[in-house]
């Protein structure tokens, strides 16, 4: 079951959000963070939906959240600083309702707020970036951040991501303290979609990387 979220609150105001039911007895709820609102990320991206997808194949409740400004959410974009604050305001939620670990994974500009949010959050065991930038239409993401994050952390992305070469991923992760995993999807672009030689979408290729880490990781099981 699918339910629209009212009482989502972010420091702007409402956050429009949706709530994938899961099972009474599910050991971790999830949360899944959407890409760029400035260039049509919203909670309904296909990559974020995939996501979802792979955290309910484990029967796990599963809340994805419009940014500031984005959709039906109140407020205004505020260029990765306070969506960092609407991201935690998800993870509280998700505290307070469901009283459980929760898994990460956020997509894009979504990875890097999320991260940013939930790193060093003792509530938060788990963190997945797919398709994690490095530098977007003129603006540059930088990671620092992550030299101080100890939870077990997953990371993939497409061998022909535009926005992060799999070498410029691998600096990023050169100072990133373990336990964490890297995943290139071969023929995948940023979006996991298909490039001239693969021209099929990599979207699952994308989603068997996360639950094959979810089983391995966190004993979870279909």
């Amino acid at each position: 079951m699918v339910r629209s979220i009212d009482t989502l609150r972010g420091p702007t105001g409402r956050l429009e959000a949706l709530l994938n039911s899961g099972g009474l007895d599910a050991p971790f709820a999830a949360l899944v963070a959407h890409p760029h609102p400035l260039f049509g990320g919203t909670m309904h991206n296909k990559v974020v939906y995939h996501a979802m997808k792979a955290f309910t194949a484990f029967d796990l409740p599963v809340l994805r959240f419009n940014f500031r400004g984005a959709g039906l959410s109140e407020g205004t974009h505020d260029h990765g600083r306070g969506e960092v604050d609407d991201a935690r305001a998800a993870i509280d939620w998700l505290a307070h309702e469901f009283g459980r670990p929760i898994l990460f994974a956020g997509f894009s500009f979504g990875s890097y707020t999320g991260l940013r949010a939930a790193c060093g959050d003792n509530r938060v065991p788990g963190l997945i970036a797919l398709g994690l930038p490095v530098s977007a239409a003129g603006r540059s993401y930088t990671y620092e951040f992550l030299s101080t994050c100890t939870q077990p952390k997953l990371f993939i992305s497409g061998d022909h991501d535009e926005f992060c070469s799999a070498e410029a991923l691998d600096r990023t992760l050169a100072s990133v303290p373990q336990p964490w995993e890297r995943e290139i999807v071969a023929g995948a672009d940023h979006f996991f979609q298909g490039v001239a030689a693969s021209p099929h979408a990599k979207l699952e290729s994308m989603q068997s990387l996360m639950r094959d880490w979810l089983i391995r990781k966190f004993a979870l099981k279909h």
